[in-house]
């Protein structure tokens, strides 16, 4: 089964495109839960949730929603997934938590962290059995057959990316795929609407993976306008 959704749901410029007037901010997360089934939680890269917000985001969606959760900036940016314990206890803490509600952890690696295999494969080696990880290199050198087997060994996803400057290489490296699709802007992150041409591809390439078994989750963050929004919509469709 395909989860198809936004990175991010709490955006004021969605009022029009996705909440209607009247829909209070407190209730956006339950209205968005009405038409996807997944969200990847992107503000828990800036302010790591406590264990009771991570609580009430798990009682707001309905069974068969998933919460896929970015990795904090702490662990990631400061820290560099080194002398990561505090942050790895905290995160499976928070997924025990999420329970049946619980997505994919994504962590974004920053765009100064050359590639270092061996600091990857020690910090995946510490994740908690049964959580599932998709990681996302920024800086180039990574983009190449051995740290992706590095992703292989310990079943973490590639994130399969498209935007400005970021190399699209359709690899997998889990029994899942997971896409984050930046926007079709060749000079510009975040913004623009793909176009029919592009998504067709996109579904294309799912489709090429369900039919091998494996599963894709596909978050758009092209928030600019509400443009993730719609492509979601339009993608769904494609592929449904």
């Amino acid at each position: 089964m395909n989860h198809i959704g936004t990175s991010g749901f709490s955006y004021p410029h969605w009022r029009t495109v996705l909440y209607p007037r009247g829909v209070p901010s407190g209730r956006w997360l339950e209205h968005y839960a009405q038409e996807f089934d997944t969200v990847e939680l992107n503000g828990s890269f800036y302010r790591w949730p406590r264990e009771e917000n991570f609580a009430a985001y798990r009682d707001r969606v309905p069974d068969g929603f998933r919460l896929t959760v970015k990795a904090p900036r702490g662990l990631t940016h400061a820290r560099k997934l080194r002398r990561a314990d505090e942050w790895i206890e905290r995160i499976g803490r928070c997924w025990q938590v999420l329970g049946d509600r619980a997505g994919i952890l994504l962590l974004q690696l920053p765009p100064d962290l050359e590639r270092d295999d061996a600091l990857l494969d020690d910090f995946l080696s510490r994740l908690p059995q049964g959580l599932r990880a998709a990681v996302e290199f920024r800086h180039s050198s990574w983009q190449q057959e051995q740290s992706f087997q590095v992703l292989r060994r310990h079943g973490a996803a590639y994130c399969v990316m498209s935007g400005a400057g970021l190399p699209e290489i359709p690899t997998l490296t889990a029994d899942f795929a997971y896409v984050r699709l930046h926007g079709p802007d060749p000079g510009q992150l975040y913004v623009g609407s793909y176009s029919d041409r592009q998504l067709a591809a996109c579904a294309e390439r799912i489709r090429g993976w369900n039919d091998a078994g494996v599963p894709a989750w596909v978050y758009f963050n092209n928030d600019a306008g509400g443009a993730a929004v719609e492509d979601a919509r339009r993608l769904r469709r494609l592929l449904a």
